[in-house]
This record gives C-alpha cells, structure tokens and sequence, in this order.
C-alpha cells in the first residue's frame, strides 16, 4: 500500500471522528502551548535581567570591605574599616584593566529644602562616577575634581528627590537644599533611571564629592567601597583577578591569609541570576511537559478504541492482501497526524499566549526558535511513541478472527 494512500486512510479516519480527535489532541495543544510560553517566560527573564544589570554598568567592579560572605553574615565593625584612600590609589596607579575609578562612601538621611523633606541616600564619589554607572545629566554638570578636592559643598539629586522637595516645579539646578542640616548648592539633576532588577529606585538618590561627605556628614576617614568599570565586559574577570592581588599586597596580606575585602564584578551577578532564572525554567518546562504526557496517553487510548471499532475493516484488507506493514503504518500514520496537527495548534496557542503575557501581565517574554523546533520534535516522538502498540496490535490480528468480530 502506497504512502499516499496510506495519508489518505488515516486522514478520512480524522476527518469522521472530527469532535473525538480534538478531544484527543487537547492534551497535545495544551502541552506544547504551555512548554512554549514557560520556555518564552524564561528566556524573557534572562533577557530582562541581563539588560537590567548592564544598564547599571556590565563591567563594572565593586570593591567592599571585609571577607566576601554571602551567607547574609555581617563582619565587624573593624572589618568594614579596612578600605581606605591609599588603597583606592594603589589600584588606581597599578591596575592596567580599569577605565574609570571612584572611591565611594555612603550614608542615609533627610534631603530639606524650605517646608519639603525626602528620605534619601548620599554618596560621596568622584567625577568618574558618572562614567562608571553610564547616568547623564538631564541638567546642570557634575562637579570638577577641584571641588571633590576642596570638599565642596554641591551635589547632584535624581529625579525623585526633586519631585518630593521641589513640588512646585521649580529648577532645581542653583538652588540650595539641606541633607541633615548641612547645605548643599544642587549643581546638576540626574537623567531618570526608575528601579534595577532588585527593585531599587535608581532616582531617589543625591551625589556628592566624597571628600565632602566623609568630613560633613559620616566623619569618617576609610571608604565604604570603590567603584571601577574595566576597560571592557570580556576584561572583567581579569581585572577582578588584577584588582585582588593589587590589594593583597597592599594589606600585607600572607598566601595562607585570607581576604579582608571582596572584589566582585557585575558579570558573577549576572551569571549567578541567568542560572537561578534557568532552574526555574526547567522546573516549569517539566511540569508543563506532563499535559504533553497526558495527551500522548490519550493518543494510545483513543487508538485503541480505533483498533477495537475498526476490526472488521482490518481483517477485510488483510483478507485481500492488505500486509501487517500497511496495517501498522496506516494506524501509526493515524496517530503521528493527531499528534503532529496538536502540535501546530498548540504552537499557534502558545504564541499567542506569549503575546498576551507580555501586552497584558507586563511579564518579559522572548520566543526562542529551538522551543518551537523541540515542541515539534516531541509531538512526532510522542506520535510514534504512544500509536507503535495500538498499531502493532492491529497488524497483528488474526484475517479470519477479525472478519468475524462483531
């Protein structure tokens, strides 16, 4: 029997028991629909992360005080001291892989201007900041190394703090506002960034030159950590590696000893959230793929059913000369078109369920290729798997029996 007749059969089969081969295919539609969309949510979130974190700078480094624990165990207070000037100048002077460089120190407290106040956060930096953290000025300029120099008293705010301590609308740019009670002349507004990947708000922030935020405020004379971009993403482990023994000599530190400071680069972070994103993803891709194996159950079952209604025909063929390979080809064929006419349709489901996550939940999504190509991949092994025994059993029925059966 040729492979066209053999489509033929298998699609009048289809075609005649229209309402059951749905039925039949929901498991697959559904399956493939949900692999599709659980895959594109992955993917999507990858893809969001990544960019959220290269916008805060991918090749920036961040150098803290303090041995790098990441069990969420604080070090003590004279282990958050252990960063100062000199060593910001000695990677500033030594190191071969950093564009930009800038000490930074930190401390919260009430920005004031007239009757308004805003919680926020200073940072004391140098005028490379900027230039680490890829933020533009929206108006006004950063300060000069003259300034960070002479401790000057002018700072730079985001755009949150200018909307909650000038509501009026007016220019913030030349006009004095108070962060605990010391006076600052506001010399720039920062471009709007809205929130990182940790829901941080980028805007709600005011800069300063470091010199002046140590003295002023904390009076303190050791960092709180250094900021550097290295001369380029793929440098970035090297320059961490470069970083760690500028430092090690620097705090006299013996090979056996470990590190008073930890030196980490944007690119740990990223990878760190790209394999967390893609355990998830597997573990939704495997529950989605059990509806794939419901409905290739459901391939077998309705088979059967196919096999045990349609016996008098099959014994028919054979007693006409119809072979147990046509038998079992024309009720594999059979299966694979159910399954394979699912996969289309849950493709088609899924897409448009990607579609619908992204208009209207506002979830990132990115439709890989290769989820459309394994979806097809599983529907035709599904196809062959679950329809091998059904049809494997009719070609295996006895001509005379068959004939017989009623």
């Amino acid at each position: 029997m040729r492979l066209l007749n053999l489509l033929k059969i298998a699609f009048k089969a289809i075609v005649l028991n229209k309402m059951r081969t749905l039925l039949t295919m929901l498991g697959i539609i559904i399956g493939v629909a949900s692999v599709i969309a659980m895959l594109a949510i992955g993917e999507g979130s990858k893809e969001s992360i990544r960019s959220n974190i290269s916008s805060m700078g991918s090749n920036i480094i961040t150098i803290r005080p303090g041995a790098d624990v990441r069990g969420g165990v604080r070090g003590s207070a004279s282990e958050m001291q252990t960063l100062t000037f000199k060593d910001y100048e000695a990677i500033k002077e030594q190191s071969t892989l950093l564009s930009y460089i800038s000490p930074m120190v930190n401390g919260g407290g009430q920005v004031i201007n007239g009757s308004s106040n805003w919680p926020s956060t200073i940072y004391g930096v140098n005028p490379d900041y900027l230039k680490i953290k890829v933020v533009d000025l929206q108006s006004g300029s950063m300060f000069t190394d003259a300034e960070v120099q002479s401790a000057a008293k002018v700072a730079l705010i985001g755009q949150t703090v200018v909307d909650n301590v000038f509501p009026d609308g007016k220019e913030p740019v030349g006009q004095m506002i108070r962060f605990n009670n010391i006076p600052f002349k506001v010399i720039g507004v920062l471009e709007e960034k809205g929130e990182n990947t940790f829901g941080q708000d980028q805007d709600d922030v005011v800069i300063a030159p470091y010199t002046t935020v140590q003295k002023r405020i904390l009076a303190i004379d050791y960092l709180n950590q250094v900021m550097a971009s290295a001369v380029s993403e793929e440098d970035a482990p090297e320059a961490v590696t470069q970083v760690t023994e500028i430092l090690r000599t620097q705090h006299k530190l013996s090979e056996s000893a470990e590190d008073n400071f930890s030196v980490r680069s944007m690119e740990e972070l990223i990878s760190t959230f790209s394999s967390t994103t893609e355990m998830l993803t597997i573990l939704l891709v495997a529950v989605a793929s059990i509806s794939l194996l419901i409905g290739g159950i459901g391939i077998m079952n309705i088979m059967y059913v196919s096999v045990k209604e349609r016996t008098r025909e099959i014994g028919l063929r054979m007693a006409v000369g119809g072979k147990g390979s046509d038998i079992l080809m024309q009720f594999l064929i059979e299966a694979i078109l159910i399954s394979i006419t699912g996969g289309l349709l849950g493709v088609t489901l899924g897409l448009g369920a990607t579609v619908f996550i992204e208009k209207f939940l506002n979830w990132p999504t990115s439709v890989a290729l290769y989820s459309i190509v394994i979806s097809f991949a599983v529907c035709a092994v599904t196809g062959i798997f679950f329809g091998w025994y059904p049809a494997r059993k009719a070609s295996s029925l006895d001509p005379i029996t068959a004939l017989r059966y009623e």
